[in-house]
């Protein structure tokens, strides 16, 4: 009996330890099932506020009488893409969707440009007063629009640029260029300093490592860069409207006011081309998405 019993444990101690009970043992970062369910219902709830503006846009552009909005249940019976014809067919929307991309465009080209070189001369070389530089960007982005106003007005009018697309991409990359070149200064600080040096020892200039070697590396930041140049020149409504003069260089965000009068509103047709004016934005969301969030997360490891 004894027998049996020292050579069971041996077996035992050989193979390891006794199986435990049966059931289910949660590993280490697996969360349990309410856990779960809470992150996925916060996760849902927080959809929903984000979408539920848009969708609701999205319904009262469907709405034909400009009063719709106050009796937003009777759109139900009878909604209609008329808003959506008309503000295409009777208004200057294509004209002014051509001025937003000229300016956009323009002002991401140009702005990313300047902020890309400007961000890595300040990663890479240390000139005399290199760290200062980098705070007189920042202390450019404090002044409100309304202080800049009139001394940019001045400044164009000297050069001969009020009422032009060039006047209003310079002008916007005032804004863009400072906060894009602290983001990709951070993630030209992430890309390793041998990379330049073997650029170097193969011939390459100071440029052309730059333009060869770190700017393909460099892709997520110019992402995020682009993106936001885009977004704050698609949008901006003060400048646009105070040094675009004729009616057929309006952007989209200076169009969309015109239906707007002192004695009438018509919300329908502003919701209709609200509609319209995400179109475009939408499209450069989806081309640079994939690197938004490796670029937006990148920069802020090493400062």
């Amino acid at each position: 009996m004894s027998t049996t019993t020292v050579q069971t444990s041996s077996a035992a101690t050989e193979d390891g330890p006794a199986p435990a009970a049966p059931g289910k043992v949660r590993g280490r970062g697996e969360r349990g099932l309410g856990a779960s369910l809470a992150s996925h219902g916060i996760l849902i709830a927080g959809s929903v506020v984000a979408l539920f503006p848009i969708a609701w846009l999205v319904f009262l552009s469907l709405g034909p009488d400009k009063d719709d909005y106050l009796h937003p249940g009777g759109i139900w019976k009878k909604m209609t893409f008329d808003n959506y014809s008309f503000v295409l067919n009777h208004t200057s929307f294509f004209d002014w969707l051509k001025s937003s991309l000229i300016v956009s465009l323009g002002t991401t080209v140009l702005g990313v440009m300047v902020a890309a070189t400007t961000g890595y001369a300040v990663s890479r070389m240390r000139f005399p007063g290199y760290r200062k530089f980098m705070w007189v960007l920042l202390v450019t982005q404090m002044f409100p629009v309304a202080v800049l106003m009139v001394p940019m007005y001045q400044i164009l009018g000297d050069l001969g640029l009020i009422d032009s697309y060039l006047g209003l991409v310079l002008v916007y990359c005032s804004t863009a260029v400072p906060y894009c070149a602290w983001l990709l200064k951070g993630y030209f600080d992430t890309i390793p300093f041998e990379i330049d040096e073997a650029g170097r020892v193969d011939g390459l200039s100071p440029f052309g490592t730059f333009a060869r070697l770190i700017l393909p590396l460099a892709k997520p930041g110019l992402a995020v860069a682009a993106f936001y140049s885009f977004i704050t020149a698609f949008g901006e409504v003060a400048f646009a409207t105070t040094f675009m003069l004729d009616d057929q260089k309006y952007t989209l965000a200076v169009g969309l006011q015109t239906f707007i009068s002192e004695h009438d509103a018509q919300r329908n047709l502003m919701a209709a081309t609200a509609v319209l004016i995400a179109v475009p934005v939408s499209a450069f969301f989806y081309l640079v998405q994939k690197n938004l969030v490796t670029g937006l997360t990148a920069g802020g490891t090493k400062g």
